[in-house]
């Protein structure tokens, strides 16, 4: 299949009417096709051959290998990992059954291990899709979001993003902070998540990059539908959505711990500096969009909590 250049023309596969506005599909955002990947893990877990799935061209590939991130604007929770030689994989996002066809099933579980027969390692991973690309193989647990690099060059003016969910929480009341040989419950609830932030993006002379935030959209739930919603529409607050209303705190700029990274033009990784809200008019460089079983950062959530999408879109004034 041909490599999909990553642009403002990767939007336009196809056109459909709504009233005054016109729909656009997401590539890959049916969750149709997926490719399979054949990860063997270290003879020291036991040297299984797990299968990881990414939304992408019908293709399986066999092999611990780094994958090519330009057949596809999407990447995922599902870790290929080589920790201190030793590999592992979790799989928290894979294809499901949905009411037109495929859709996607994102899950937050434990990737848990026995070492050797003996030392039981467990890591929380919180199912997410999310355009960029992850460095693989990841290398240890520290700053999650540093393995990361965030969103996609993009200059829409979107008024929405579309999309098709059904979700189930087990409202337990209770978080987990899972890494490694760690593990602690503390009381608290975790929302499934749908985000998509457009930004103004630019770098400086010393190589750091710093961000506006156009365009806001959010959508958190806290609680398991009785089905499938479908043809959802969350709309883009666009310039400062803390003074808009329906505004929340969830809504703000990416700060502190959550801070997301990108690649610069010296092939360095390094925070997105989100500095402040840009002006209405004010057009974008880059698009993040991240579809989440949870919202509590790396690491961290409730077991159990699952999120189905499908039918990606946006929505443009005509």
């Amino acid at each position: 299949m041909e490599k999909i250049k990553i642009s403002l023309l990767v939007l336009l596969a196809c056109v459909l009417p709504l009233s005054a506005q016109r729909v656009e599909k997401l590539p890959f955002g049916d969750f149709e096709h997926w490719t399979v990947r054949h990860i063997k893990e270290s003879a020291i877990l036991g040297g299984e051959v797990k299968t990881l799935y990414l939304p992408g061209p019908d293709e399986v590939i066999e092999g611990n290998k780094v994958y090519d991130y330009t057949k596809t604007p999407w990447a995922s929770s599902n870790a290929y990992a080589k920790v201190s030689g030793v590999t592992k994989t979790s799989l928290s996002v894979e294809p499901d059954n949905g009411p037109d066809g495929r859709c996607a099933k994102l899950s937050t579980v434990f990737a848990s291990c026995r070492v050797a027969g003996l030392v039981e390692i467990e890591v929380l991973a919180t199912g997410s899709l999310y355009w960029g690309k992850m460095f693989e193989p990841i290398t240890g647990v520290k700053n999650p979001y540093g393995n990361m690099d965030w969103g996609l060059p993009y200059t829409g003016h979107p008024t929405a993003l579309l999309v098709d969910y059904k979700a189930f929480l087990p409202a337990t009341g209770k978080l987990v902070k899972g890494t490694t040989f760690r593990k602690t419950e503390f009381p608290g609830e975790d929302p499934c998540q749908v985000m998509l932030l457009l930004q103004r993006r630019w770098e400086d002379n010393d190589g750091n990059i710093h961000a506006e935030r156009v365009g806001t959209a959010v959508l958190r739930l806290s609680r398991s539908t009785s089905g499938w919603i479908k043809n959802h529409r969350i709309p883009v607050i666009y310039g400062d959505a803390s003074k808009q209303p329906g505004y929340r705190s969830y809504m703000g700029l990416i700060l502190g711990e959550k801070t997301l990274y990108a690649v610069n033009s010296r092939g360095k990784r390094v925070p997105i500096r989100e500095e402040g809200w840009a002006s209405p008019d004010t057009p974008g460089t880059h698009a993040v969009l991240q579809i989440s079983s949870g919202s509590r950062g790396g690491f961290t959530g409730a077991p159990g909590n699952t999120l189905w999408v499908d039918n990606l879109r946006m929505e443009y004034e005509r």
